[in-house]
């Protein structure tokens, strides 16, 4: 069986300078045996979404520290949407409120990695809940 690696972008939307934690999530990811795309700091969700359909991702990781992850969250599922690449599963991390995870989830955001998560734990999860197109 010649199933292809899993392609993940992870991306540090807005303006939140603080990438060590997507970096050792992308590396985690990599080291798992994924084709990993890591976008850089301050990236739109423009960007994000463009990046995720030229690298034909299975997945994009938003790590969020600046508090604006509803807005970018969803402008990133909805920016997915519009260029018919909502198959494109969205995840995410960072400094978000526990109250907010249940609304991140009705936009389309399918899980959100807080504070202690192990890198462990998001290897495990992207393996059981994306697939290879």
């Amino acid at each position: 069986m010649s199933e292809s690696p899993l392609r993940v972008v992870v991306a540090k939307p807005g303006l939140d300078g603080h990438d060590r934690g997507a970096k050792v999530v992308a590396r985690a990811l990599r080291d798992a045996g994924m084709e990993v795309v890591y976008t850089g700091l301050h990236q739109t969700p423009e960007q994000i979404v463009e990046a995720a359909i030229q690298e034909d991702a299975d997945a994009v990781g938003l790590s969020v520290l600046s508090g604006a992850h509803m807005t970018l969250f969803a402008r990133v599922v909805e920016l997915l949407k519009a260029r018919d690449a909502d198959d494109i599963v969205v995840f995410g991390g960072g400094i978000i409120p526990e109250a907010d995870i249940p609304e991140l989830a009705k936009l389309g955001v399918a899980t959100v990695f807080t504070p202690g998560a192990t890198t462990h734990e998001i290897v495990a999860w992207v393996r059981a809940n994306v697939s290879a197109h």
